[in-house]
C-alpha cells in the first residue's frame, strides 16, 4: 500500500494532515532538522505528536537531516535516543555519522536517507541498501520511469516529493545560502537565494539579457499521476513551513485521488492555498524551461477576474469567479503587486455587500489599469472549511465489546480494538433488577458516545440474567476500556537497541602536504602540468548526480555515492567536497568504503578542522587522509535546470559565457556537456595565507573554473612558494601538543 507522507511544523498542522488522512507524518526538533525555521518540536510535544499519531495508526519520521559538526555528535546521539524512547518510527538523515549510528545502535528505529544524500541512482540506492537503509528518498530530478527500475531491481522501500515547493539545485549539493549569506541550507537555515532576482548577463558580448527570477521554481503537482505514483511505496508532501490549512488542503486531496476518482473541482482546490504555479517536474519530464517562474517567486494564488472600469477611487472587477468579503486579492500591474484584504466590497450602485459572481466595487488609494488582472490568493470562506477539518477523525477503528453481567457478580467486559483485548473487572457487585433490568440496548447506548475518541461501536455481546446496571457504572467502564486500550497500543512500541561492537581502526601515515588541482578546461590541465601539480582532477572526475557511469581508468574523484558504489572496486578514488563531510565518524565510513582520501566540505571552519582531526585520532589512533579546497571559485550551486535554455539561448554556452547578477556581486554559469549547469560564486576563495594555520590536511586543492592559462599558473607558482614557505608543517598529536592539536613537524 503507498504511503501518503505529510509534512508537519508543528502539532496544529500534524492534526491536520493525519485528521485529511495521512499514514505518516515527518517532522524535526529544534537541532539537526532542514527546516531551522519552522515552529519545530521538543521533546515533550513530540511525545505528544508520537502517541496522537500512533493511536491512530500514522507513523512519526523525524529528520535530523543536517549536516553535524563534531562538537555536536554526542548531543545529536543522545537526540536519538531519546526519540528512540519516545517510539519514533524512522530518522531521516544526511549527514554519514547520523546514519551511521541509527543502523548500529537501534533496531526498530529506521534509517531513511534524506534527499539531500543526492542519490538519484541505482547504484547510491543499492550502496545504502547494504549499509543497512531502510528507505532511499531519491532526489526530485529522478523521473518516474528510473524511479520504478530503481525499486524493481533494488528492492527497497523509494519514497520521492510529489507536492510542494522544489529546489532549483540538487538538494545537499547548494551552498549559495551558506557560502554568500552565511545561512547554510545543510544546517536548515537556507535564505532562499533562488528565490530572488536576478539579471542574466552575456559576458562575452556586455549585454544584460534580462531581469527577472530566474531561479525560481514553480512547485510541484503531480495529482495528474497518480496512478503511476501508486507504484512508489512513499509519497511525499513537500512544507514543513507551512500553514495546517495549506497541510490540510494538500492532503486531502492527494488521500481523495489515492482512494477513490478525483475530479477537476478537487484538483483546483489546491489553487486556493499556497503555490508558485505549477510543474508536474522532471518526475514527469516536464521540460527545462517550465520548472521556473521568471515573474514572482511567492504565492501566485488563482485568476478570478480583471479591471473592466475605473471611477475615481473605486475599481469595478469583472469576475469569472466569486469573490467574498475578508478575501485577500492580489491585483497585477505593470508588473507589481497590490495586496488587499477585501474588508469592503459594493455593488454598482454602492451598496456594502459579503459576495459577488460577476461584477463587484472595490477602493483602493493605488492607482491601477484597465485590464489589470486580479487574483485571488487567500479564499476565506475556503480556508474556514479547512480550519474546521484540522481535529476531526479521518477514521475511526472498530471497538467491539462482551459484556457479562450476572446479579452478585462483578461487571466483567471483554473489548478488542486496536489489534488489542483489554479486560474491565469493576470491584462492584451487581445487584438483581426486580423489574427494569439493564437491557442490551442500554449497553449498547452508553457504549456508543465514542465520539471524543478514535473509537466507534462495532459489535455488543450481551450476557445477563436479570443484572441491573447503573448508567454511571457503565459509562465509566467506556472511559476505562478506551484508556486501557490506548495504553496498550502505546506501550507496544518497541525500544530496543544493539549491542555496541568494536570497530576496526583504520589510519593513515602522515604525509608533507602537496598541492592538487582541479580544472574544467585542457588548457587549464596542461598549465597545472607545467607547474609540477602531479594529482589533478579533469577526466577522472566523477559528479555528484552524475550517474552515466563508463569505464574509467587510474584513480578517481568522486561527488556521489553513486559513484562510489560503482567504481570502489575497479578504482581507488578520493571522495569531493559535496559528500559535505564535517566529522570524524563520515571520514572513517569513507574511508571503510575505499576512499583513499576525503575532501572536507566548503563549511568547515578551522576550528571545526581541528575538531574532526582531534576525534578522528582519538577514535582511530591515527591520522586522517584529508584533503581541503583552499583556491578557487566555490561551486554555489549545481543543477540539472539550465538558465541558458529558459532564455531560449541553448547551445549558446558553447561561444558565449553568461553569468548572474544581484546587489551583492556576480555569479558565472558554467554549463555542462549534459545541459546541467553550475553556479559558481563571483568572489574567488583563497586560503593560501593561512596555510600554515591549517593543520591535519595531506592535500590542499587549487580549484580553477574560469581561470586563464596565465592567471592557474600564477595562482600555482603562488601557492608553491607559500608553501615552502612554511618551515615546518604540524600534525596530529594531542597528547604532547599544547594546543591540544600537533606537533610533529614535517620537513
Amino acid at each position: 500500500m503507498t504511503e501518503l507522507l505529510a509534512p508537519a511544523g508543528n502539532m496544529e498542522a500534524l492534526k491536520a494532515a493525519i485528521s485529511n488522512g495521512c499514514d505518516a507524518i515527518y517532522l524535526g526538533m529544534q537541532k539537526f532538522g532542514a527546516r531551522a525555521y519552522s515552529s519545530n518540536f521538543d521533546l515533550e510535544s513530540l511525545k505528544e505528536a508520537v502517541t496522537y499519531a500512533h493511536l491512530r495508526h500514522v507513523k512519526i519520521y523525524v529528520t535530523m537531516n543536517t549536516i553535524v559538526f563534531e562538537n555536536e555528535v554526542l548531543e545529536m546521539k543522545s537526540q536519538m535516543h531519546a526519540l528512540n524512547e519516545i517510539g519514533v518510527d524512522g530518522i531521516i538523515v544526511q549527514d554519514l555519522a547520523a546514519f551511521d549510528y541509527i543502523v548500529k545502535n537501534f533496531l526498530d528505529m529506521e534509517a531513511h536517507c534524506s534527499t539531500q544524500m543526492g542519490i538519484d541512482d541505482l547504484d547510491g540506492t543499492l550502496l545504502f541498501k547494504e549499509l543497512g537503509a531502510k528507505r532511499v528518498v531519491l532526489s526530485r530530478e529522478v523521473e518516474i520511469e528510473k524511479v520504478k527500475e530503481i525499486k524493481r531491481i533494488a528492492k527497497i522501500p523509494l519514497e520521492i516529493f510529489v507536492h510542494g515547493a522544489l529546489c532549483v539545485s540538487y538538494s545537499g549539493n547548494c551552498l549559495m545560502s551558506g557560502l554568500i549569506g552565511y545561512r547554510s541550507g545543510n544546517r536548515g537555515r537556507c535564505v532562499g537565494s533562488c528565490r530572488k532576482e536576478y539579471e542574466l548577463i552575456d559576458k562575452t558580448t556586455n549585454t544584460v539579457l534580462g531581469k527577472n527570477y530566474i531561479l525560481s521554481t514553480k512547485d510541484l503537482n503531480t495529482i495528474d499521476h497518480i496512478d503511476d505514483l501508486k507504484e512508489i511505496d512513499s509519497l511525499k508532501i513537500e512544507g514543513r513551513m507551512k500553514e495546517p490549512a495549506y497541510v490540510a488542503n494538500v492532503v486531502s486531496r492527494y488521500r481523495m485521488a489515492l482512494d477513490h476518482t478525483i475530479t477537476e473541482e478537487d484538483k483546483e482546490h489546491l489553487n486556493k492555498t499556497f503555490n508558485r504555479t505549477y510543474t508536474k517536474g522532471y518526475l514527469f519530464h516536464e521540460d527545462v524551461k517550465e520548472i521556473t517562474n521568471v515573474l514572482r517567486p511567492n504565492n501566485f494564488g488563482y485568476e478570478i477576474g480583471r479591471i473592466s472600469k475605473i471611477v475615481k477611487n473605486m475599481y469595478e472587477i469583472t469576475l469569472n469567479r466569486p469573490l467574498n468579503q475578508n478575501d485577500i486579492i492580489r491585483i497585477s500591474h505593470n508588473n507589481e503587486d497590490v495586496i488587499l484584504n477585501v474588508v469592503k466590497l459594493y455593488d454598482k450602485e454602492g451598496n456594502l455587500i459579503n459576495k459577488a459572481d460577476d461584477v463587484c466595487y472595490i477602493k483602493l488609494k493605488e492607482k491601477m489599469s484597465k485590464g489589470d488582472l486580479v487574483y485571488i490568493t487567500k479564499d476565506n470562506l475556503y480556508y474556514k472549511a479547512l480550519e474546521s477539518s484540522l481535529e476531526k477523525e479521518f477514521k475511526r477503528f472498530n471497538l467491539d465489546i462482551k459484556v457479562y453481567a450476572h446479579p452478585d457478580s462483578k461487571l466483567i467486559i471483554e473489548a478488542s480494538g486496536l489489534g488489542f483485548t483489554y479486560l474491565y473487572e469493576n470491584d462492584e457487585i451487581l445487584g438483581e433488577a426486580i423489574n427494569n433490568p439493564t437491557t442490551k440496548e442500554q449497553v449498547i447506548k452508553q457504549f456508543s458516545r465514542l465520539n471524543d475518541t478514535i473509537f466507534e461501536l462495532k459489535s455488543v455481546d450481551y450476557e445477563a440474567f436479570g443484572a441491573f446496571i447503573p448508567a454511571k457504572l457503565l459509562n465509566a467502564a467506556r472511559r476505562d476500556i478506551v484508556q486501557g486500550l490506548y495504553d496498550l497500543k502505546l506501550n507496544s512500541q518497541k525500544k530496543r537497541t544493539k549491542a555496541i561492537k568494536s570497530k576496526e581502526k583504520i589510519c593513515f601515515p602522515p604525509k608533507k602536504p602537496y598541492f592538487t588541482a582541479s580544472v574544467t578546461t585542457q588548457v587549464q590541465y596542461e598549465a597545472c602540468v607545467s607547474c609540477g601539480i602531479e594529482e589533478i582532477y579533469f577526466e577522472n572526475i566523477v559528479r555528484r548526480n552524475q550517474n552515466d557511469y563508463e569505464q574509467k581508468e587510474g584513480q578517481l574523484l568522486i561527488g556521489g555515492y553513486g559513484g562510489i558504489h560503482h567504481y570502489r572496486e575497479s578504482n581507488p578514488f578520493i571522495t569531493d567536497y559535496s559528500l559535505n563531510v564535517v566529522n570524524a565518524t563520515s571520514c572513517y565510513e569513507l574511508y571503510r568504503l575505499g576512499a583513499k582520501r576525503v575532501t572536507m566540505s566548503y563549511e568547515l571552519n578551522k576550528h571545526q578542522i581541528d575538531d574532526l582531526t582531534n576525534a578522528y585520532f582519538e577514535e582511530n589512533d591515527g591520522y586522517p587522509a584529508l584533503e581541503m579546497i583552499v583556491y578557487g571559485r566555490a561551486p554555489l550551486m549545481f543543477t540539472k535546470y539550465c538558465p541558458l535554455k529558459k532564455m531560449n539561448l541553448c547551445g549558446v554556452c558553447k561561444s558565449n559565457h553568461y553569468e548572474l547578477k544581484d546587489e551583492h556581486g556576480t555569479f558565472p554559469i558554467i554549463s555542462h556537456d549534459d545541459c546541467t549547469a553550475t553556479i559558481l560564486n563571483g568572489k574567488t576563495l583563497n586560503l593560501l595565507d593561512e596555510l600554515q594555520n591549517i593543520k591535519g590536511v595531506e592535500a590542499f586543492r587549487l580549484n580553477f573554473t574560469v581561470e586563464s592559462k596565465e592567471q592557474v599558473v600564477n595562482t600555482i607558482n603562488n601557492a608553491l612558494s607559500k608553501l615552502n614557505g612554511i618551515a615546518s608543517k604540524s600534525v596530529f598529536n594531542p597528547e604532547t601538543d599544547t594546543r591540544g592539536h600537533f606537533n610533529k613537524e614535517i620537513l
